[in-house]
């Protein structure tokens, strides 16, 4: 049995896809070590998953919480504060990483695909590793717009034209984290590199996203593997589970971890789920305070709580009002919930696009005025295409294997050292 090291972003919804991996393989005997700064420990529920605190000095208990904040409004000149924070953790990860990997006796990494430092380190150290994409794969494909664009897809010269412009922007704006990468990869005498998609690995890569659900695709290298969701078994939800009695059509909007404190984009919807008659379910993750919630029931809302089992409102929902990331975008399919995407940052836009493409759902600005946004719920409910269009996604995510796929593929990687190749389809 292997012990393997999990190298992650401190971002929730990223360690609970990694914990539900790191779970189906401590079931097979295995030993999973999660990595980060201090803080990052609470975002792990399982005791029986090790974890180790590094980065004291630059990372210390209490420094998350502000680059959270950051996170959460990347726009304007904080963006630039935001790419030094991921900037800053790359290079602290890449100084201290490969001290306590030696010390652990690591057999094997799990990369997650949005830091860097985990593909470094490991290539650096000659330790079989694989990347996993948690958020929307980062491999770059001419033709194929990147994660953090909103771009439809399209194949005309000038849709080719802006793909790749947009991709200039994007490598100039993220210099200083591009920066890091190099630095680190020739202190480790490594190829030079600069992006993310330069830092993944040639064993194994794993994705939540499914080819039915993403732009088409022609250039994917063999290791690639479509796994669907990772998370947690889950028992079927019982449609007869607490609830409250609402008058239907019920609505049901989330805006994650990250973005629950967007008051007066709940209160727009509030105040256009009124004009349209719905019953709006509000679950602002703790981002609202008791008077932001009561306001909301006020402008129109018929229940605002702080969490809520998504699983559980996606069955009870008509539709769902989501930011577009991923996990809870793959959710609504699963549950053939129509959606209204409102991206608000990261590969949202991203996620946004492929929802408003593949026709399971609409994409508007959160800028929407409440007539936009009222229009926008008319037509999704008043349009059984949608659903119908969720099918073909639907059965891909079934068949796709999650957790226990994902696992073959890591043990293969990293107890057997070998190239894992994708299935033909």
């Amino acid at each position: 049995m292997g012990h393997f090291a999990v190298i992650a972003p401190p971002l929730y919804s990223h360690f609970q896809a990694l914990q539900a991996l790191a779970q189906t393989l401590l079931a097979r005997g295995h030993r999973i070590t999660f990595i980060q700064q201090a803080d990052a420990r609470t975002l792990l529920s399982d005791e029986r998953i090790q974890f180790v605190a590094v980065g004291q000095q630059t990372h210390p208990a209490g420094s998350l919480a502000p680059v959270l904040h950051r996170l959460a409004s990347p726009g304007g000149l904080s963006l630039f504060r935001v790419i030094n924070d991921l900037a800053a953790c790359t290079d602290m990860l890449c100084r201290e990483l490969p001290a306590v990997l030696k010390s652990l006796d690591i057999d094997g990494v799990i990369a997650d695909e949005m830091e860097a430092a985990g593909g470094l380190v490991a290539e650096a150290l000659r330790l079989p590793f694989v990347s996993v994409a948690c958020a929307l794969p980062v491999n770059r494909e001419a033709g194929i717009p990147l994660a953090v664009m909103p771009f439809r897809f399209a194949q005309d010269e000038k849709a080719l034209k802006r793909f790749q412009a947009s991709s200039d922007i994007y490598d100039r704006i993220m210099r200083r984290h591009g920066e890091v990468i190099l630095k680190h990869a020739q202190a480790f005498n490594l190829t030079a590199r600069r992006g993310l998609h330069q830092c993944l690995s040639p064993l194994a890569q794993i994705s939540q996203m499914v080819p039915a659900f993403d732009f088409p695709r022609q250039q994917l290298p063999a290791c690639y593997h479509a796994v669907g969701p990772l998370r947690a078994p889950v028992s079927p939800v019982p449609l007869n589970a607490p609830w409250p009695s609402l008058r239907q059509p019920v609505v049901y909007a989330s805006l994650g971890t990250l973005q629950g404190h967007r008051f007066r984009l709940f209160l727009h919807l509030a105040q256009a789920c009124r004009k349209q008659q719905l019953s709006l379910v509000v679950a602002h993750c703790g981002g609202l305070n008791a008077e932001q919630a009561h306001q909301l029931e006020l402008a129109g809302a018929a229940w605002v709580t702080d969490f809520v089992d998504q699983r559980a409102a996606l069955h009870h929902a008509q539709l769902f009002i989501t930011h577009a990331g991923l996990n809870s975008a793959l959710e609504a399919l699963e549950c053939g919930t129509p959606m209204l995407a409102l991206p608000i940052a990261f590969d949202q836009p991203g996620v946004a696009a492929r929802i408003e493409w593949h026709g399971v759902g609409r994409r508007a600005s959160r800028f929407s005025r409440v007539h936009q946004l009222a229009q926008h719920l008319h037509q999704l409910l008043n349009d059984d295409r949608y659903e119908v269009r969720m099918s073909a996604i639907q059965a891909q995510l079934q068949r796709a294997g999650g957790c226990q796929r994902a696992a073959d593929i890591v043990e293969q990687a990293l107890c057997q050292q070998q190239v894992v190749l994708a299935e033909a389809t």
